[in-house]
């Protein structure tokens, strides 16, 4: 795809789905070892998206000529995120509610979150921690892809 004109969301699209895709194919594979009800392996979903924002971040900048505004790339990696995290999450009710209902049966097992714990809520959160967590990524990220010389702000301008 050519990248005739290429913006912070556009990016922040195309690399969410990516990265989405990524989180998916961990899950099916984690799913089909057994590995899918151990909440506390999702920590790889982060390093997941932690990856896919940073190459999002990486692809503006090449494409900006080293030249990319925070904002725009704090901007890029928020929307990588929070378009990974819904698509995921969306994924998430499918699985789920679809093609394997005893997983939530499982999670529920483990006694993290009781037996309250409903496909929806699961939705919620999942969409929640890839928000924040793709937030905090951001943020460090952008400390370290920053253009050169970029100043902090003195005053209101």
């Amino acid at each position: 795809m050519a990248d005739s004109h290429l913006t912070p969301e556009s990016n922040g699209v195309r690399y969410g789905l990516l990265t989405a895709i990524g989180m998916m194919l961990y899950f099916v594979v984690a799913s089909l070892f057994g590995l899918a009800e151990h909440i506390e392996l999702s920590f790889l979903n982060g390093l997941i998206l932690a990856i896919g924002i940073c190459m999002a971040i990486v692809q503006y900048k090449r494409y900006r000529h080293g030249r990319m505004p925070y904002l725009h790339g704090f901007g890029t990696g928020i929307i990588t995120a929070l378009v990974a995290s819904v698509a995921f999450a969306f994924f998430f009710i499918f699985y789920a509610g679809v093609l394997n209902r005893a997983i939530m049966n499982d999670i529920r097992a483990q006694d993290l979150f009781g037996f309250d714990l409903s496909v929806t809520i699961a939705f919620l959160a999942i969409i929640l921690q890839g928000a924040m967590s793709g937030m905090i990524i951001s943020l460090i990220a952008m400390q370290y892809y920053k253009s050169p010389d970029h100043k902090p702000m003195t005053g209101l301008e």
